[in-house]
């Protein structure tokens, strides 16, 4: 079982940078691939970027593609997701996922956070 924590969510205006971190606190995070969803208000949740448990496959959303980066830690059971040049779309809840499987879908991922919530003003 892998309890995931995020942080590092806040209100920020538009070109402006956060990083949000995922730490987990079961044995086996080494061994998951982690992913970053995102939810606006009133839309679906939406695939953000994933990473393989080796860090070697990643993928991205087209949507933050260039901007967003994401990695791992697995001495630290913490992921991250650099957000660069964020814009007001990308305002929305970003929680973090972990699964045995590499994917896109929601569906694929067994434990989540809670969430963290990303303000971007313009």
């Amino acid at each position: 079982q892998e309890r995931l924590v995020e942080s590092g969510g806040g209100l920020v205006q538009a070109g402006d940078s956060l990083r949000l971190s995922c730490a987990a606190s079961g044995r086996t995070f080494s061994r998951y691939t982690m992913a970053w969803f995102r939810q606006a208000p009133g839309k679906e949740r939406d695939f953000v970027a994933c990473i393989s448990w080796s860090g070697d496959s990643i993928y991205y959303a087209d949507s933050v593609k260039g901007r967003f980066t994401i990695s791992r830690d697995n001495a630290k059971n913490t992921a991250y997701l650099q957000m660069n040049s964020l814009k007001p779309e990308d305002t929305a809840v970003y929680r973090c996922a972990a699964s045995y499987d590499i994917s896109i879908m929601p569906t694929a991922y067994n434990f989540w956070g809670q969430g963290t919530r990303v303000s971007v003003s313009s």
